[in-house]
């Protein structure tokens, strides 16, 4: 995660506020998450449109166009469940801005099958620190490179979103169980568990580390 923001084209302005009561008034939207739209959201502009039309970059069906909302918040932050309320509702992918009084983080959601799961941020940055759009020769080479430094590990060569989730799913399935196993030998007492426990640990970090490892020939996931 850093601290980056960028300067997205003029061609690709859209500028259109959206009422927030668009997203939660139907009543499929819990009473919790509408009552978060209500406390922490000041107001939601549809900014850009990143399309083959406004920046002249070929699309795919994963990524026919990637939109960019700047929310406004209220307080010092816009909780998950908003942001997944309004993603719920664009079926293109989009990144987030969300300003606050303390700077702008970009957020975003690797959508697969029309719908995403846990969020990515960058760090704040101020508005005036904007850099420009990385190089990109299509707006899935573009979106690629938009969510690394969202991302807890760098994006692989030639992987899709669909290889992306995957594999960040199985990252986040092996810390959790690096972290367990490391509990585990440090309070269990016999001398030939505590082997087998570290035996176990070392290839589990090792699964981690190619999974995490950008220079990896093979993007392939195996879940077991």
């Amino acid at each position: 995660m850093t601290d980056v923001l960028y300067h997205w084209p003029d061609a690709a302005r859209f500028g259109k506020t959206i009422p927030k009561t668009k997203f939660y008034e139907h009543g499929s939207v819990p009473a919790s998450v509408r009552a978060r739209f209500v406390a922490e959201v000041d107001r939601i502009t549809w900014a850009y449109k990143l399309a083959e039309s406004t920046i002249n970059l070929p699309s795919s069906s994963e990524v026919p166009e990637i939109q960019v909302l700047v929310i406004k918040a209220k307080g010092s932050n816009v909780d998950d469940s908003v942001l997944s309320t309004i993603d719920r509702a664009i079926k293109q992918p989009v990144i987030f801005e969300i300003a606050t009084a303390q700077g702008i983080r970009m957020a975003v959601t690797i959508k697969t099958g029309g719908s995403g799961g846990r969020y990515y941020s960058t760090q704040r940055s101020r508005d005036d620190d904007r850099v420009p759009l990385p190089a990109s020769i299509s707006l899935p080479n573009l979106y690629a490179a938009l969510l690394e430094p969202m991302l807890p590990t760098p994006v692989q060569a030639g992987e899709g979103l669909c290889d992306i989730a995957d594999r960040l799913a199985v990252v986040s399935r092996l810390e959790r169980e690096i972290a367990a196993l490391e509990r585990k030998l440090r309070t269990e007492p016999q001398l030939n568990r505590k082997v087998e426990l570290r035996r176990t640990l070392l290839t589990q970090q090792g699964r981690l580390a190619n999974l995490t490892n950008p220079t990896t020939a093979s993007t392939r996931v195996t879940t077991n």
